[in-house]
């Protein structure tokens, strides 16, 4: 129907194309140049979103991989790893794994314009890598928006003119509760816990004795969760139009803060000496293979890549857009950030490390320790502690918030890629409120009495480590080798106008998947079972369901192939893998000169791969 009903309009808008095309998953006008057409038909679809400017969509990448992790995890792994020494480790693995793979994924995007499931039509038989992306992302924004209720929670409880982590006299307090403040009388100093180490555990979580004892719900918790999902909604409801000005300000505003609470920072006292056990290099760390792991981890947590995210944000440009130059933009701004919050962080830490008399690394913690318990610890110290305190807690939820709903917007992408129906007036905001809903509904368990131990369950197993390098390596597979790197810096050229440095190609095709694969080994060989605060195991089970929430992504790649292989057309097996692994690309991303021009629009179009993807590196390496 699409076909007949826009033949006239899409005759006016494509000189160089005599019929329309037929296009299996997307009954929209033809695309003559990536862009998709307007009609004035009500019966057609509307057209598939894109951003309003060029900006939207750096300042949107730049929201989402800019998040908590620069803030608590990269300063944390610098000093445990060997201070300004672990730099090297973790540049070498930016250049060799994490820009190569973040531009393959935005380019894709742009490229395919289609989310994380749709792009890999560009090599069918690993499609089960956007089904493993987006499931990645589902399971993600389903407890990373656990952290940003936490953090509304302490912002609203910071509304008083004494913070009430800084003090014993609140009724959640037990006797030995602390404030370690000089010339304080206790009896037995082992058994004295820290005030804010209780305002956490029993006025914020209200933790229980393990995960088989789940308790009753934290109301306050649920109502900030509920609050936090109702504002991502509204970020998220109209598409990445409405998005793309929201992110202004939730990407751009936590800079602001965090220069302030730099400032402030250097300032105290002791600041220097943590600044000094930041950066002091350790090049013994060097020969650690931990260091090199949590480089590689790092790499990957924070640019934000095996998400969908990126490719779901690429999607939304024009075809022409030099993405290249984005990506560049986009990994200076989230490296930068990350050194800069370490300076932010430790400057603080440092002086409270001299205020308390103790080594820096005594104080120095990693995750939502150093976010919940060291920096507010840190906040009573201070001069002004309220103002202080509201103005860290709301540079978390920002920095939380645009992350949180760019990751919704990339697992929205997939479904209404895949049910275009979806575009329809209402009918996404009617879907998008159902999505949310379910996923208030699933991370209630996490704000139960045992809701910290869920919590853990899904950061150290969902979108863990070995599932991220798991899908990087395939992603990496599938371009430089099955797809052919050579044949896509062709697509590329079409794409940008000019053809990039080789570099990306080489990563692709050798050093990413040498990288990821070497790191995810790795990551095996010295793999722990899940602990809570050291103390607490896991049970059996609770351990399994953890795995289970890995696996459940990292199967959907293999576990495609067969399901490629059946679908595919052919009589025999040899036929199978060569329909498999053809693409099934439109005539906007083909040359006019082309011979495979224009057979998108039968049901016989095949682009073989070329023998020159074998050997993906000779002609790069001999230029």
């Amino acid at each position: 129907m699409a076909k007949n009903s826009n033949h006239h309009d899409v005759e006016k808008q494509a000189e160089s194309i005599k019929e329309p095309a037929e296009q299996t998953n997307v009954p929209l006008p033809t695309q003559k140049d990536g862009n998709s057409l307007k009609s004035d038909d009500t019966s057609v679809l509307p057209e598939r979103d894109q951003w309003a400017n060029k900006l939207d969509f750096v300042v949107s990448c730049i929201g989402f991989a800019v998040g908590l992790g620069n803030i608590w995890r990269f300063p944390y792994l610098c000093y445990k790893n060997g201070g300004g020494a672990f730099l090297i480790p973790y540049f070498i693995c930016l250049i060799c794994g994490g820009v190569p793979i973040l531009f393959l994924e935005i380019s894709l995007g742009q490229f395919m314009r289609q989310g994380g499931y749709g792009v890999w039509k560009i090599c069918p038989i690993f499609q089960g890598i956007g089904c493993a992306t987006t499931v990645i992302a589902f399971l993600m924004n389903s407890y990373y928006i656990i952290i940003i209720a936490w953090a509304v929670h302490y912002c609203f409880s910071s509304f008083t003119s004494e913070l009430p982590w800084s003090h014993c006299n609140n009724s959640w307090n037990t006797p030995n509760c602390s404030t370690f403040e000089s010339g304080a009388n206790y009896t037995n100093d082992s058994n004295r816990v820290d005030s804010v180490v209780q305002f956490w555990e029993k006025k914020i979580l209200n933790i229980s004795d393990g995960i088989d004892n789940p308790g009753g719900i934290v109301w306050q918790n649920a109502v900030c969760l509920l609050f936090v999902w109702i504002v991502c909604y509204f970020c998220v409801w109209k598409g990445v139009k409405w998005t793309g000005k929201v992110v202004y300000f939730t990407a751009l505003f936590p800079y602001l803060v965090l220069t302030i609470l730099l400032i402030r920072g250097v300032t105290l006292d002791g600041a220097i000496d943590g600044i000094t056990f930041y950066l002091k290099p350790d090049f013994k760390k060097l020969g650690d293979s931990q260091v090199w792991i949590d480089a590689g981890t790092q790499i990957f947590f924070s640019y934000a890549i095996a998400l969908g995210a990126m490719t779901a944000l690429g999607s939304y440009n024009k075809f022409h857009n030099n993405c290249y130059k984005d990506c560049i933009i986009v990994s200076l701004a989230n490296s930068s950030t990350s050194l800069y919050a370490g300076f932010a962080i430790f400057s603080v830490l440092g002086f409270m490390a001299k205020q308390q008399g103790i080594p820096v690394d005594e104080v120095a913690e990693k995750g939502p320790g150093l976010v919940f318990i060291v920096y507010p610890k840190a906040v009573t110290q201070m001069p002004v502690p309220t103002l202080w305190a509201i103005l860290f807690f709301v540079m978390i939820f920002l920095l939380g918030l645009d992350s949180q709903f760019v990751g919704m917007e990339s697992f929205i992408t997939v479904i209404v890629d895949l049910f275009p129906v979806l575009r329809k007036k209402w009918y996404k905001e009617t879907f998008v409120a159902g999505y949310v809903v379910l996923s208030f509904l699933i991370g209630l368990s996490m704000v139960t009495q045992g809701g910290m131990y869920v919590f853990q369950l899904f950061d150290y197993y969902s979108a863990s480590g070995m599932t991220l390098l798991w899908v990087c390596f395939f992603e990496a597979i599938a371009i430089g080798w099955v797809y052919g790197g050579k044949k896509y810096y062709d697509n590329l050229e079409l794409m940008l106008g000019f053809r990039i440095d080789p570099w990306f190609r080489i990563c692709w095709s050798v050093m990413t998947p040498v990288v990821t694969f070497a790191i995810f080994i790795s990551v095996w060989v010295t793999f722990e079972p899940l602990t809570y605060n050291r103390t607490y195991e896991y049970p059996g089970w609770a351990q399994a369901i953890g795995m289970c929430m890995g696996f459940i992504s990292m199967i959907c790649i293999p576990l495609y192939v067969p399901i490629a292989l059946f679908n595919a057309k052919g009589k025999t097996l040899k036929q199978r893998i060569r329909d498999a692994t053809t693409a099934k690309l439109q005539d906007f991303q083909l040359s006019k000169g082309s011979d495979d021009y224009g057979k998108f629009k039968t049901s016989k179009h095949m682009l073989e791969p070329s023998l020159d993807s074998l050997l993906p590196l000779k002609k790069d390496i001999e230029s």
